[in-house]
């Protein structure tokens, strides 16, 4: 597979977890070290490993994952969103800062929402017979840098609007729109 729609391929799977981080860089307002290591690496390990999960699942799964895979990751981003609408509407200042969406839970809720897609992409490269092992590491790769530069863009744009409990419900809607668009872009509507 040449390298260029590798290239293309990886980027086109990094928009999700760009946006994702880019709602997170919003609701946190302040990221440090950690959160950006913290939520780009395991962006970009999920990346990487479900297009390898995918390509080891070759043909013989693939017509149930399809079938699904765009309701996983809807489901997932929604529920994220949602919750973060919620807490918006009904947490104070204080118990919005402690909120942190590259922890727990939600880490791997988001990690799994935002990789769905490169299972698929690992199934097309086993019915294509595509090597793995390069592409996957260069979708990693991909998804974590632009993980951390989307959670950074998020922080400033936060920072510049001050735009506290409405940055949050702005974020919560952003991963429901994900998730739409993730329907949308499976035929489901």
């Amino acid at each position: 597979m040449p390298f260029l729609t590798i290239a293309l391929i990886s980027l086109a799977l990094a928009v999700d977890a760009f946006a994702v981080a880019l709602a997170a860089g919003v609701s946190l307002c302040n990221v440090d070290f950690r959160q950006t290591f913290r939520l780009a690496w395991h962006f970009g390990f999920f990346q990487g490993a479900m297009t390898i999960i995918g390509w080891a699942a070759g043909l013989s799964v693939r017509a149930f994952i399809e079938s699904f895979a765009p309701w996983i990751a809807f489901g997932l981003l929604a529920l994220i969103g949602v919750k973060m609408i919620i807490e918006a509407l009904r947490d104070g200042p204080e118990e919005r800062a402690a909120k942190d969406p590259t922890r727990g839970k939600t880490l791997l809720i988001l990690s799994v929402a935002t990789s769905i897609d490169a299972l698929a992409i690992g199934l097309s490269f086993a019915v294509l017979k595509v090597g793995v092992w390069f592409p996957a590491l260069f979708i990693g790769i991909t998804a974590t840098a632009l993980t951390a530069f989307g959670l950074h863009l998020g922080c400033l744009l936060s920072n510049a609007a001050k735009l506290g409990a409405k940055a949050e419900i702005f974020g919560g809607l952003v991963l429901v729109a994900i998730g739409l668009k993730i329907l949308s872009d499976h035929g489901v509507f």
